[in-house]
């Protein structure tokens, strides 16, 4: 069985898909990608049985065929090969061989019947949003997901659906991050799912900044999301997300206002002699001031000072400098705004102007 494909047209889908591919995994096949070739179209599969993404090639004609194949290598010799070139795959029971003029490669193969696949999905609900809005969704909070939490919950992040909004909220415990967008969805009732860490990292690399509309389906386990032609499914994770409400602060009573790159810019140099376990720094208000310091077990210490628009009781509050760093590298204004109660409860940062994104951070004890 043969078939031939030009070098670009297998090496952006098979970028796209390796993402699914664990470099360490269980199943020897799944450190391969399924091709699946039907009238002329050519489909590559990677799957690590939690995610599942398939990308769909025009292939020059040739017979029907499926087969598995190391999917790292692949990729690997396809980069190698020069622009312009055309591949052809000559597929045997247990080999398949790769010709691109004076280069010949031969790779071991597995059975297609032996690949892995995710369960059906049986679509309850769906919508579409533009690729843009949905990838600055991701972006504007994915950094404040959990890693390796116990409370695996909060390894990923809450998506929450209602009749005309779409939020996105993620939350390590120590901080939160939301971000909305207004869309009609044409959810009949409010709707939870809890998209897992690397589906939600996988999402943000292969989204790009154009309009066009991605389609997302929901179903009972399952998130499906169709760009073009590529078709991304993850497992959802199943659990209880905690009531972000509550943690998000209303009696804040003293609102500072500052230019958005001075305070990224003081904080990124005060944080050079900051704890490098703890991170912390200090705040102190006064009126039209904002003097942010930091020191170490070394008794080294480090001081700024900055024009704020402040006109409240003077204050102190301790951050980690890392979570306030994170949130100011997500805004895009160009003033930010901090809303403080006392040195004990937690800040909301959020654009002067947009009001679809907050972040939470709470403090630190000094």
């Amino acid at each position: 069985m043969k078939t031939t494909i030009k070098r670009e047209d297998i090496l952006i889908p098979l970028q796209q898909v390796i993402g699914a591919v664990e470099r360490r995994q269980t199943l020897p096949i799944l450190g391969n990608v399924l091709l699946r070739s039907t009238g002329g179209d050519l489909s590559l599969t990677a799957t690590d049985l939690e995610i599942e993404m398939v990308a769909s090639v025009i292939a020059d004609d040739g017979e029907d065929f499926q087969t598995t194949i190391p999917a790292r290598k692949l990729l690997d010799i396809c980069k190698a090969l020069p622009e312009g070139s055309s591949i052809n795959f000559n597929i045997d029971e247990n080999r398949v061989s790769l010709t691109s003029a004076r280069s010949r490669f031969t790779l071991a193969s597995l059975p297609a019947k032996d690949f892995p696949g995710l369960d059906e999905i049986e679509a309850q609900q769906s919508f579409s949003i533009p690729q843009d809005q949905f990838k600055s969704l991701f972006e504007k909070t994915s950094f404040a997901m959990a890693q390796q939490d116990v409370r695996y919950y909060l390894n990923g992040i809450l998506m929450e659906l209602t009749a005309g909004m779409v939020r996105l909220v993620a939350t390590d415990g120590h901080r939160l991050a939301l971000s909305e967008v207004e869309l009609e969805t044409g959810a009949e009732q409010d709707k939870q799912l809890i998209i897992p860490r690397k589906a939600v990292l996988e999402l943000a690399r292969l989204l790009d900044t154009s309009d066009s509309p991605v389609k997302c389906i929901l179903s009972q386990n399952h998130l499906r999301v169709e760009t073009g032609a590529l078709l991304f499914t993850t497992k959802l994770i199943d659990g209880k997300f905690p009531d972000y409400q509550r943690v998000i602060p209303v009696d804040g009573n003293k609102t500072m206002e500052v230019e958005r790159d001075t305070l990224k810019q003081s904080l990124s140099r005060i944080s050079i002699l900051s704890n490098e376990k703890y991170r912390g720094i200090r705040l102190s208000l006064s009126d039209g001031n904002l003097a942010i310091q930091a020191n170490n077990p070394d008794q080294e210490e480090a001081e700024e000072e900055l024009p704020v628009d402040y006109s409240e009781e003077d204050m102190e509050i301790g951050f980690n400098v890392t979570y306030l760093i994170d949130v100011l590298n997500v805004l895009n204004s160009d003033k930010v705004q901090v809303k403080l109660k006392d040195a004990n409860s937690s800040a909301i940062i959020s654009d002067s102007e947009d009001t679809s994104s907050l972040y939470v951070v709470m403090p630190m004890r000094l």
